[in-house]
């Protein structure tokens, strides 16, 4: 079974990913893909480099992440542009290894996608594990963990779904508002649940 795994921005998805893999259940990580498939030299980057710009490059020729994050969260339309350049490629990629890890013989496999529901890739998935954690805290993580001003930490947040929508879409909903512990035991209910469909 092919699992989607998202939350908000801030929600602690990664401890979740990283307590699947814990227990040897492959994650396919959409973040990672999409930063692979923006090296240089690579399709998606020279297109970006294309629309966007010398400008958003380090001095090395790397993608500046957050100069370009500048732009694109300040202009929906620049968002869109950089999304169609992005997505296609990064799902490309995610399929092969889900097909590489199925081959591999996966019973089951996470794909991570943070942005699941916006960029509509539930048809990639057959069902839909949900992190959640209250709105107020996405905000404190975002300007604690990524030093970003309140203003930022807001516009990001605002170019996701209210993660309050993305909890009624949910087949699994783990909250992560609470101690370790707990997301644990919701991982492990989550984990005896899908075991037990496969196997009926």
């Amino acid at each position: 079974m092919i699992l989607g795994l998202t939350g908000g921005i801030a929600t602690g998805k990664s401890t979740v990913t990283g307590m699947l893999r814990e227990r040897g259940i492959p994650v396919i990580d959409a973040d990672q893909i999409a930063r692979e498939v923006v090296e240089p030299g690579k399709p998606a980057y020279e297109a970006i480099v294309r629309h966007f710009g010398r400008e958003i490059l380090l001095e090395d020729g790397q993608i500046d992440r957050k100069k370009l994050g500048e732009v694109v969260f300040s202009d929906e339309t620049e968002r869109q542009k950089l999304n169609a350049i992005v997505h296609p490629e990064v799902r490309r990629v995610m399929r092969e290894e889900a097909e590489a890890a199925e081959a591999g013989g996966a019973e089951i496999v996470f794909m991570d996608i943070p942005l699941l529901f916006e960029s509509k890739l539930q048809h990639m998935v057959e069902k839909i594990a949900v992190v959640y954690a209250p709105a107020d805290m996405q905000l404190a993580r975002m300007i604690e963990r990524d030093e970003l001003e309140e203003e930022q930490a807001h516009k990001r947040l605002r170019a996701q779904f209210p993660i309050d929508q993305k909890k009624s879409e949910a087949d699994f909903l783990i909250d992560n508002s609470a101690s370790r512990e707990e997301t644990v035991k919701q991982v492990e209910q989550m984990l005896a649940v899908i075991r037990a469909e496969l196997k009926s």
